[in-house]
């Protein structure tokens, strides 16, 4: 059974996990630790402090590694994450720590492997609908930023990834071309990202537009509750998001959410806003009714997902 050595790097957190795949193709979980991404000045010292901790997999004795990373991938070897202040080489780094077999991934296409793994067997269903068997499906997940990816069942576990959440984000009506413009002085950017808007630091520039009050993410997640307009406000650009995914990928098989947003404040997909803008599409009003909406909490998803790729790489 190979050992893998997997990992899920975020602009705040970095997760690393010790899985084995069997003969049949399955995963298990054996141990996983959180680090911070950034008390470390490198991506080799990151894989550093993984090997000196509690994980008790070292780099050197993976059999497999796979690294799922928020940004796009050059080569299967090579990102440079937009909200990270280092990059990762493969090709510099993996000599240095031993590494065996190993590959680079975006995040959120470990999180569409996840997807086939039993990570998401406990994800909630959101909104109902009729998937349609070997249809593609999606996901989309906010933490420090927007994640995108599709699935495509029957194309042999083909992943596609995505930067869309560098794309502007659809504001419309006059209170929230308010709130672009206040985004837009806050930001720098003229037309600000869907990163930027459906995101930790999205809630809380929305919270700091509605309240005048500044907050950590955290903070805000504490004094909300789903009455709050700050949760109105976040729950409809939540869904908002994931239509124009959905419509994007034109995601049949059904739209999983995660990230760390989500996991921490779920009242955002189970808002009713949240429902009532997800289906808020004339034109496309029957087939958004028959996509399925799960939430998947599992914050340790991308692991699973990451390992899964490995193992379809290895063949």
């Amino acid at each position: 059974m190979p050992k893998i050595l997997s990992a899920d790097i975020g602009a705040t957190n970095s997760r690393f996990a010790h899985l084995e795949g069997d003969d049949a193709g399955g995963l298990s979980l054996k141990n996983s630790v959180w680090l911070k991404t950034m008390e470390a000045e490198s991506f080799a010292q990151l894989l550093g402090q993984a090997a000196g901790s509690e994980l008790g997999l070292a780099p050197q004795e993976a059999d497999l590694a796979c690294f799922a990373v928020p940004g796009p991938v050059l080569g299967g070897t090579y990102c440079q994450p937009p909200w990270i202040d280092w990059d990762i080489d493969l090709e510099r780094d993996r000599p240095a720590h031993g590494l065996g077999p190993s590959l680079l991934i975006n995040d959120f296409v470990a999180q569409a492997w996840a997807c086939g793994t039993p990570a998401v067997a406990r994800a909630r269903t959101v909104l109902a609908g009729q998937p349609e068997p070997g249809g593609v499906v999606g996901v989309i997940g906010a933490g420090s930023n927007l994640g995108h990816a599709a699935l495509l069942p029957n194309g042999g576990g083909v992943v596609l990834a995505s930067e869309f959440g560098h794309a502007p984000f659809p504001f419309a009506g006059g209170p929230e071309r308010g709130f672009r413009d206040f985004l837009s002085q806050q930001t720098g950017m003229d037309q600000p990202s869907n990163d930027v808007t459906v995101s930790g630091k999205g809630l809380s520039q929305v919270h700091h537009f509605l309240t005048s009050r500044k907050l950590e993410p955290e903070q805000v997640g504490g004094t909300v509750d789903p009455d709050s307009e700050t949760v109105r406000w976040m729950a409809r650009f939540y869904g908002r998001a994931c239509r124009q995914w959905a419509l994007a990928a034109l995601t049949l098989g059904g739209l999983y959410i995660a990230g760390g947003l989500a996991a921490k404040l779920p009242m955002l997909a189970e808002h009713p806003e949240f429902a009532r803008e997800f289906r808020l599409a004339e034109s496309m009003a029957q087939v958004l009714e028959r996509i399925p909406v799960y939430l998947n909490l599992n914050e340790q998803s991308g692991l699973w997902g990451a390992a899964a790729a490995a193992l379809h790489w290895q063949g």
